[in-house]
């Protein structure tokens, strides 16, 4: 297992809010090795003290509960780099900040417009052998830069890569798996003769929350539809691999996305009012609430309608799968929560656990394989054209509500 871990961004949101509270979850589970090491970098003037006084605040917000003397135990292992990534150098120094050669696991927690730049740099740093990059989602902002984006890592890094799409490390995510696997969904009812329809649901009462700059450049679909959602749908409608094996399940992914279908039903939509919020430029038209239909071109899912909605400002929390079973099926609906049965630990949190655990134990069963990463983009790029040829309305829906129109279906 990888004991050298360098978290690029460490001081932004997602390494306060579920990196760094999973490293102490896995430490005092003892998943990881006690001598593991953990070099902080960012670009703020800090020392050693001043980062670990920020992560002693954080890792109080979002530890879920955890005893103050497994807190310190991350603490303790934490050092702190300040890095310009545009400096190959400041960077070298970062990676190469232990006292042995061992393999590194570099965490890239960082916005997409920074990825080339960190990556170029790591190119130049020569890694230690063993080492690996995971790089977070949006993985490219269409196909082409995803595709780019791939070409890059294979030129400066090799296969040593991780993608990462915290989704398939959620209970939700984990729990159709075993219901696919066990006995309790007998697999003869899990088809297109049984089950009439599939909602992948993201939506979420959260507005913004300062992420507008993120956000207005990024938009539903791409925030979380084309990376997560579609992640998920793998999970429910792939073929289950008859092996154990990584390279296996990857496969099947794949074979699942080459076979999906967009149908020509799309709604996009905005909430009322966020036009006018601090950091949007309204003249891009992005959405807030996305919904795509698709098919899946396959024998067992055969007159089965896919869709996939996601949403911010909604009334209502919903991540979750939603089977609609055939009303002859014998069944009628079931409800799967992306994290997890009521009252259970933040399911992102555990996804975070899951896959910082993966990358240091040198797995690569949660992440996303290139074809994978490029198939997604596939799949949403005619959507996203019909969007911008202005062929599907930009409707409005008030903040606290269901959406633009009340949705077939809820859980």
């Amino acid at each position: 297992m990888i004991t050298h871990l360098v978290l690029f961004g460490a001081t932004g949101d997602l390494a306060g809010r579920f990196l760094l509270p999973a490293l102490a979850r896995l430490l005092v589970a003892g998943d990881v090795p006690p001598d593991l090491q953990v070099v902080a970098v960012a670009p703020q003037d800090w020392d050693d003290a001043r980062f670990r006084e920020h992560a002693a605040l954080r890792l109080h917000e979002h530890s879920g509960g955890l005893p103050e003397d497994a807190c310190e135990a991350l603490l303790d292992r934490l050092s702190y780099q300040r890095v310009d990534f545009a400096d190959p150098g400041s960077v070298r120094a970062a990676v190469h900040g232990f006292a042995d050669a061992a393999p590194v696991a570099v965490y890239l927690a960082l916005p997409q417009r920074l990825f080339e730049t960190a990556i170029r740099a790591l190119g130049a740093c020569d890694l230690p052998p063993g080492s690996r990059i995971a790089v977070e989602k949006p993985f490219g902002q269409d196909l082409a830069g995803a595709i780019s984006l791939n070409a890059l890592l294979r030129e400066v890094i090799g296969d040593a890569v991780f993608r990462v799409d915290h989704a398939l490390g959620m209970p939700g995510a984990q729990h159709v798996l075993a219901l696919r696997t066990g006995t309790e969904m007998p697999a003869s009812i899990w088809d297109g003769a049984h089950i009439e329809q599939v909602d992948i649901l993201w939506e979420e009462t959260l507005g913004l929350e300062g992420r507008a700059d993120f956000f207005d450049r990024t938009g539903a679909l791409r925030d979380v539809m084309q990376n997560h959602m579609i992640q998920v749908l793998t999970v429910v409608a792939m073929e289950l691999p008859t092996a154990t094996a990584e390279k296996d399940l990857h496969e099947a992914k794949i074979e699942l996305l080459r076979a999906v279908r967009p149908l020509p039903h799309s709604r996009r939509a905005r909430f009322i009012g966020y036009a006018q919020e601090d950091g949007v430029d309204p003249s891009r038209n992005t959405e807030t609430y996305a919904e795509v239909a698709l098919e899946v071109d396959h024998p067992r899912w055969s007159g089965t309608r896919f869709v996939l909605r996601a949403g911010k400002a909604l009334a209502n929390d919903h991540k979750g799968v939603l089977i609609h079973f055939r009303p002859d099926s014998g069944s009628e609906q079931l409800w799967i929560p992306m994290d997890g049965p009521p009252g259970s630990m933040d399911g992102e949190l555990v996804a975070y656990t899951a896959v910082l655990l993966d990358v240091l134990s040198e797995s690569s069963r949660l992440s996303v394989s290139v074809e994978e990463s490029e198939q997604a983009w596939r799949i949403v790029e005619p959507v996203l054209s019909a969007w911008a040829r202005g062929e599907v309305p930009l409707l409005e829906y008030p903040a606290g509500s269901p959406g633009p129109v009340n949705p077939r279906h809820q859980p």
